[in-house]
C-alpha cells in the first residue's frame, strides 16, 4: 500500500503524519509512505528577466526542504521508511498528478494547512483533492 501525505510545514500537516505513524501499528504490512510538498510557481512573466531559472529552482528546493523538515523528522524517529519530493505548481493538481504517476493507494492530509493568507487557499486545496481524487482521501483535523 502506498500512502501520500502532502505537507506544507504546518502543524496541521504534522498531525496527518502523526496519524499515519500511529495507524501503521494496525497494519499487517508496512506501507510505502510518500511525503510531497508543493511550491506555488512564482516564476512567471517578467520575473525570469531578473532572476535566472537556477536561482528560482534553488528557492523551490530550499522552501520545500524547510516545509518537509518536521514531517521527515517524525518519520525518522518512528523508524518508518519514506520517500519525499518537492513539486512546483498548483497544489491540488500537483498532488493529484503525483498520486496518479506513482500509483498511490491513499492520500492522508490535513484539512487545513498554514495559517494567514494561505489558509483559505489550502482549505480549498483539500476540498478540490477530495472532489477530484480517484482514490480514498482521509482528512485529518
Amino acid at each position: 500500500m502506498k500512502i501520500l501525505i502532502p505537507v506544507d510545514g504546518s502543524a496541521n500537516a504534522d498531525r496527518a503524519v502523526d496519524y499515519v505513524i500511529a495507524q501503521t501499528a494496525n497494519l499487517k504490512t508496512m506501507p510505502e509512505i510518500c511525503l510531497l510538498n508543493v511550491q506555488w510557481k512564482i516564476a512567471s512573466g517578467n520575473v525570469k528577466l531578473f532572476i535566472n531559472q537556477e536561482t528560482i529552482n534553488d528557492y523551490y528546493r530550499e522552501q520545500g526542504a524547510a516545509a518537509l523538515t518536521q514531517s521527515r523528522a517524525k518519520l525518522d524517529i518512528s523508524g518508518l521508511a519514506y520517500t519525499y519530493h518537492v513539486s512546483v505548481g498548483s497544489p491540488a493538481e500537483a498532488v493529484l498528478q503525483y498520486a496518479q504517476e506513482h500509483q498511490i493507494d491513499h492520500i492522508v492530509m490535513a484539512a487545513h494547512g498554514q495559517t494567514n493568507l494561505s489558509t483559505l487557499l489550502l482549505g480549498s486545496v483539500a476540498a478540490k483533492i477530495v472532489q477530484l481524487a480517484q482514490i480514498p482521501v482521509l482528512l485529518v483535523k
